[in-house]
């Protein structure tokens, strides 16, 4: 049943801040660097942290301290989960972070993917992972999806949680049980913000989508046509148009896009089908502002640059919209079914959209309204209309509304050598990868010859240079990534996965993930990092609160993230942000309860504190 959370409770409550027992620490304080061409900012640490003697391949990554030991974690998976562990077959990896510079496999110890049989050696399949605190108790459970299609035993997809002890079982009310499931997706958030996550799954091959309300105590409800976020079958050309129909999700994402403190709902779609976007209208049901927000496709509507729609025309002149269409540059077949297009529905809007990844949300232009950045897949062959890789930024209107300058705008463009290229956009991550206050772009290319990881700096608002390869990050197909501070030091790491997909000669001869640590000086440098712990009424892991970071340069916005991306990227909890050339910012965090509850502070750049809603701040040694 639904939670109707009256009109009053949107009115934000200040709280007086809390003193802590202890004062305030100095600041530890730097004059402050940017990135500029010539400076390495990566270099590989994969042999240093025991990755390559683990061998965990797989392009699903989770970053999150599952044991609450102040270290961020890895989960990692390959594929649909055919784990057999007498056999050596291995497909999940749960990594402990020593706090030593290394993981350790503690998978099996963990018992993360017993199966129902209680056989601890066999696994089950289970590819889409999120983490959050699902039942207030202080350490971090996790939905484990699991695909329906490829299951072949008795195995569902579950809440895991945690036992405090660095083992996981079964949620007692059996969670989530889903038959003939395709979870692409999941997010963790509070939709009602009643003080229990709630779970967002989307799915593959035009399914519907779900909404679940969380108990508190591991059970969930569905609640998905009573929400108002049912969705038609693929029969009607209007209904796919208009983002009334199923999607072909590759991800999830739950945040706040127009600072009502309700999280929107949103699901990137593969396949040129158009992503939704659900707007959170605060008494428990949502609206579909996906076409209206400008995230459901770009405006790009030309086709004719499409070299099989050329084709098309060079054979049928005569057909609707073919006169004055270009000659292709290919070779064009007799055979229709030889090249890419259907005259009839390829020149509708929904074909003329983008093949997304995932959808990553973040504060780009620090004016304190979340922007988001889409991966999309794009072929040179199809041209303009397809929808590229690009930053959506928020007009800050309250019914939400996109712009997408474009990346010739922007400067998140990329050079082709090659008349035919692909690029294989998929999954990505936003982080500041200098400290300088401003969100840097990590894009994962993959599966197609020529395709790696991009990294673009944010130089100034809305502006962003690519990164040489020798000084950022070089990897080849590029699949699954976490921007996490895994040393400690004060900037953040990147671990990357590499897709075993169309591989060739530029394929790495082993999978292993790879871990690049940051260069960054951190004696030059200015950040503070905030664990943030929700009381009674706050889902405990604050999965939605907003943090605004205050200094002289600029105001910066993060929002915790319950999950997102393809099958459940994750990055940690904790939130890291660079000060740039401050030593000090003036902290405002607004817990995502009932009453919008939000407490200010002012603190110390070069530390990790834990806040607690309602008892202060502490540093974290």
């Amino acid at each position: 049943m639904l939670l109707v959370v009256l009109a009053l409770f949107a009115c934000k409550k200040e709280v007086p801040e809390p003193k802590p027992e202890d004062t305030t620490p100095p600041a530890i304080c730097h004059e402050g660097t940017r990135w500029s061409e010539g400076q390495t900012l990566f270099a590989e640490a994969t042999d240093a942290w025991g990755l390559t003697a683990i061998q965990a391949t797989g392009v699903r990554l989770t970053a999150v301290d599952f044991d609450g030991d102040g270290y961020t974690d890895l989960a990692v998976r390959k594929g649909a989960g055919a784990d057999d562990i007498a056999a050596g077959t291995r497909d999940t990896w749960l990594l402990r972070n020593t706090g030593l510079g290394t993981f350790e496999d503690v998978t099996e110890a963990s018992g993360i993917f017993v199966g129902r049989d209680g056989n601890p050696l066999r696994g089950r399949p289970g590819v889409t992972w999120a983490w959050a605190d699902v039942d207030n108790d202080g350490d971090l459970d996790v939905y484990t999806g699991l695909n329906d299609a490829e299951n072949t035993l008795e195995e569902y997809s579950e809440i895991r949680l945690n036992n405090g002890d660095g083992t996981f079982s079964l949620a007692p009310a059996t969670a989530i049980s889903l038959t003939k499931d395709e979870p692409y997706g999941a997010s963790f958030t509070d939709v009602n913000r009643d003080g229990n996550v709630d779970l967002w799954i989307t799915q593959y091959n035009a399914k519907q989508d779900h909404l679940y309300l969380g108990d508190g105590a591991g059970g969930f409800e569905d609640v998905t046509g009573t929400a108002g976020l049912t969705t038609k079958a693929w029969r009607s050309v209007a209904d796919i148009n208009n983002a009334e129909a199923h999607t072909y999700a590759w991800a999830a994402l739950a945040c706040d896009l127009n600072n009502d403190l309700f999280p929107e709902l949103l699901s990137p779609s593969y396949g040129r089908a158009p992503n939704h976007l659900w707007r959170n209208n605060g008494d428990g049901t949502f609206q579909n502002r996906s076409v209206a927000s400008n995230y459901a496709y770009d405006h790009r509507t030309d086709w004719t640059d499409n070299e099989s729609a050329r084709c098309w025309c060079t054979l049928h002149p005569d057909d609707e919209d073919c006169e004055g269409v270009p000659a292709p540059r290919i070779v064009c077949e007799e055979d229709a079914d030889a090249f890419r297009w259907d005259h009839t529905y390829d020149r509708e809007p929904f074909r003329l959209g983008g093949n997304s990844g995932e959808t990553m949300c973040g504060d780009l232009n620090n004016d304190g309204w979340m922007d988001l950045v889409t991966t999309e897949i794009v072929h040179w062959d199809v041209g303009s209309s397809s929808d590229p890789s690009e930053a959506l930024f928020n007009t800050q209107d309250p019914d939400i509304v996109f712009e997408r300058p474009g990346n010739d705008v922007t400067g998140l463009v990329r050079e082709h050598t090659e008349t035919a290229w692909n690029d294989g956009d998929i999954t990505g991550s936003l982080f500041d990868i200098d400290n300088d206050g401003w969100l840097d772009i990590y894009i994962g290319d993959s599966d197609y010859a020529g395709s790696r990881g991009r990294l673009w700096h944010q130089t100034s608002p809305e502006q962003f240079v690519a990164v040489p390869v020798d000084q950022g990050i070089d990897h080849w197909r590029s699949h699954g990534s976490a921007a996490v501070d895994f040393d400690r030091d004060g900037d953040l790491d990147l671990v990357v996965g590499h897709s075993s997909a169309r591989c060739d000669e530029e394929c790495y001869d082993t999978f292993t993930i790879r871990l690049f640590e940051n260069l960054t000086d951190s004696a030059a440098t200015n950040y503070l990092q905030l664990e943030l712990v929700g009381a009674e009424g706050t889902n405990r892991a604050a999965v939605g609160a907003r943090v605004e970071v205050k200094t002289a340069e600029a105001t910066q916005t993060r929002y915790v993230d319950g999950g997102h991306g393809q099958w459940g990227n994750q990055e940690d909890l904790i939130q890291h942000v660079g000060l740039g050339g401050a030593c000090e910012a003036e902290v405002t965090i607004t817990w995502p309860d009932a009453a919008g509850t939000v407490e200010k502070y002012t603190l110390g750049g070069g530390y990790r504190y834990r806040v607690v809603q309602g008892e202060g701040w502490t540093v974290v040694e």
